[in-house]
């Protein structure tokens, strides 16, 4: 197991281990253990959520030789439960619809479907982005949802629910998975860290949670990159996590906004172009000051408001956040977001990235000297 990434090293093994998706373990929980396991689930929401480890489980656990009556949890000991594991169960079955998305594996499912499990209870089958199945194969895996064996459960993930066939998503029961919280995803890498026995600082798990956008695989797949960037120390460090993102620090982030708040577009443009020139990531940069843009427009909004992006600040950088939110008018806020999301979108289509940034600061600095 020592040479697996961390994401896979640590997946899930137990309901009890999963994380921010309780309203799903808790019914998927009550549902194997009084016995009323339905024949085909959708699991819907982001990308690296945990839908397919809780279809893995739901498989586990309906096939564990050793699960006590009444209760869900598989016993991860049987020879079921290995296999499952170790990703070598003939009765899972794992289609990839993205793929394999035609009609014709849709017909094969469904000739392999009528065969009962070579060891199992259930042949579980585990459909992943199954909105990107084509009209014909939609309709006929629809034909096999009508009127399953008494054998078969079908768990379809999808990224985009609104994609899926309505008629399909009324044959399976739903369940929409959310973004975790940064919080939940900073206590899940902790765990993992002291389970690897490995130093960490509390800041630098926030960055790499902020920068996860609720997704923990994310989170654990960075974790990981930045363990091994480590080397030897072994150290998970801010400046690491900082460095490996092109994060800009948030002095940088602060000075920039104070040049913005006195109308100097010239020292504003120069800061900018010397940032890149030291390293720092364009688009993590626009990232971060939009977040703080956000940040700031809140707490003009509610002074007692406060997000994970304020929790990671230290109490110096909470009063510089609070004096740049009383010297902006929350007019001037909006306007200065919107144009940074503007140029945001500009950045991906232009020839010179930072070009629709340096617009964007001559307009807001111009605007807001003729007001």
């Amino acid at each position: 197991m020592t040479n697996l990434v961390l994401y896979r090293k640590y997946r899930p093994k137990t309901f009890a281990e999963i994380v921010g998706q309780e309203h799903v373990v808790r019914t998927l929980s009550n549902a194997i253990s009084s016995g009323m396991v339905s024949h085909a689930y959708l699991f819907a929401g982001p990308r690296g959520v945990g839908k397919t480890t809780l279809a893995r489980l739901l498989a586990k656990a309906v096939n564990c030789k050793n699960r006590k009556e009444g209760e869900a949890e598989p016993c991860n000991q049987c020879d079921s439960c290995a296999e499952i594991n170790q990703g070598n169960a003939i009765d899972l079955i794992e289609i990839d619809a993205a793929s394999n998305r035609g009609i014709d594996e849709i017909r094969d499912l469904r000739e392999g479907i009528r065969f009962v499990p070579t060891k199992s209870k259930y042949k579980v089958f585990i459909i992943d982005e199954s909105h990107q199945l084509t009209r014909e194969a939609a309709n006929a895996l629809l034909k096999t949802l009508e009127e399953p064996p008494s054998h078969a459960i079908f768990v379809l993930a999808t990224t985009e629910a609104h994609k899926m066939i309505p008629t399909i998503v009324s044959r399976c029961q739903r369940f929409d998975f959310r973004r975790l919280k940064v919080s939940e995803i900073i206590d899940r890498l902790e765990t993992i860290l002291k389970k690897e026995k490995i130093n960490f600082e509390k800041e630098a798990l926030n960055l790499i949670a902020l920068s996860a956008t609720g997704s923990i695989r994310d989170a654990e797949s960075l974790l990981d990159e930045v363990v091994s960037f480590s080397g030897k120390d072994r150290e998970v460090r801010k400046e690491i996590v900082e460095k490996l993102l092109g994060i800009a620090d948030k002095a940088v982030i602060f000075k920039f906004l104070n040049f913005l708040n006195q109308k100097k577009a010239k020292e504003a443009v120069e800061f900018l172009n010397e940032i890149i020139f030291k390293g720092i990531d364009l688009k993590e940069f626009t990232k971060s000051l939009i977040q703080y843009l956000r940040e700031i427009l809140l707490l003009k909004i509610d002074s007692q408001f406060q997000n994970p992006l304020f929790f990671g600040l230290s109490q110096e950088e909470k009063e510089e956040v609070k004096n740049l939110a009383k010297s902006f008018s929350d007019m001037e806020l909006q306007q200065i977001l919107e144009k940074f999301m503007e140029a945001e979108n500009k950045m991906k289509f232009s020839s010179i990235p930072q070009l629709p940034l340096e617009l964007a600061i001559v307009e807001i600095c111009q605007k807001s000297g003729s007001e």
